[in-house]
């Protein structure tokens, strides 16, 4: 078996696949199978996902992106309008809960199809050969 290249796999279809719930290889299997559960492997094509480490950044880029939009409105209306507090939680909580468990998903998706369009934590074909043991850590790179 000699050293073939593996085939390139295109990022921004992968991402735009994965932050809309579709499997990232095949784009007609689901990614996940409850609301942040990300299947073991796409139920169409077979593509495993166990081994994704999207940890924190989906919630990171959650609170990045909802923050950004909804604290410049609220700075806004307070300055301008001055309403009493009751307004501002009637308007705010709904607003930024809703908005972050529509972003969620979605980070979350796009994170996972990033990791396997780029190869990363497993989705190589690399990966195939190693132990699969969970507590193996690989090293911080710098």
């Amino acid at each position: 078996m000699g050293d073939m290249p593996n085939p390139r796999r295109d990022l921004w279809q992968a991402i735009r696949l994965g932050a809309f719930g579709s499997c990232p290889c095949c784009g007609k299997g689901r990614l996940f199978g409850k609301f942040l559960k990300v299947r073991n492997c796409c139920d169409l094509c077979g593509e495993e996902f166990h081994h994704h480490r999207a940890d924190d950044a989906p919630p990171y880029f959650t609170i990045l992106v909802v923050g950004h939009l909804v604290i410049p409105w609220v700075w806004v209306l307070e300055v301008y309008g001055r309403p009493a507090m009751w307004v501002h939680m009637v308007l705010w909580i709904p607003l930024i809960v809703g908005s972050s468990l529509m972003l969620l998903p979605m980070f979350k998706g796009a994170i996972v199809a990033l990791q396997w369009a780029m190869r990363m934590h497993g989705f190589d074909a690399a990966a195939e050969t190693r132990d699969h043991d969970m507590t193996y850590m690989p090293p911080a790179e710098l």
